[in-house]
């Protein structure tokens, strides 16, 4: 149980959550109902709506910026996806003969060199995990594209 004060009123609060985060949303409706309440004579009850109202307005606010950001990872799963051997791509990968026509692309065929089978890339494996691991591995790759083109006399990748 936690005890917090909101506007002037103590309460006691069960949470499962940690006695920290309670006292920290706990603070934030004070400040809320507080802000409403500055430079007017609004009732505290009615003040305490007002502040759920802008409250939750807050959260639809950040819920709908969260969807955006959601679509746009998931945009940015399956383009990075498309990429991967076939193989490797798992079960929600857009195949890039579809995804090559729809954006303007080659099609068949579509996919970049270093896209061939080998054991990196497991369907079961996390995008995150494969990002991160090959910006990880990336700057021994650019090592080794460099020695191999010094070593055909190419001026390099």
């Amino acid at each position: 149980m936690v005890r917090v004060t909101i506007v002037g009123e103590e309460y006691a609060i069960r949470s499962e959550a940690p006695p920290e985060h309670t006292l920290a949303v706990a603070e934030y409706v004070d400040r809320a109902i507080r802000a409403v309440m500055h430079g007017s004579v609004v009732e505290p009850h009615k003040a305490a709506i007002l502040a759920a109202l802008q409250i939750t307005d807050e959260l639809f606010e950040a819920t709908a910026a969260s969807r955006v950001i959601q679509g746009n990872m998931d945009a940015l799963s399956d383009e990075v996806r498309r990429w991967l051997p076939p193989a490797k791509r798992g079960a929600s990968a857009v195949a890039p003969s579809v995804v090559g026509l729809a954006d303007g692309g080659a099609g068949v065929g579509d996919e970049p060199e270093d896209a061939r089978e080998d054991a990196r890339y497991t369907p079961s494996e996390g995008l995150a995990d494969v990002l991160s691991r090959d910006l990880r591995e990336w700057p021994a790759a650019d090592r080794r594209a460099r020695a191999d083109a010094a070593r055909r006399g190419d001026a390099g990748p």
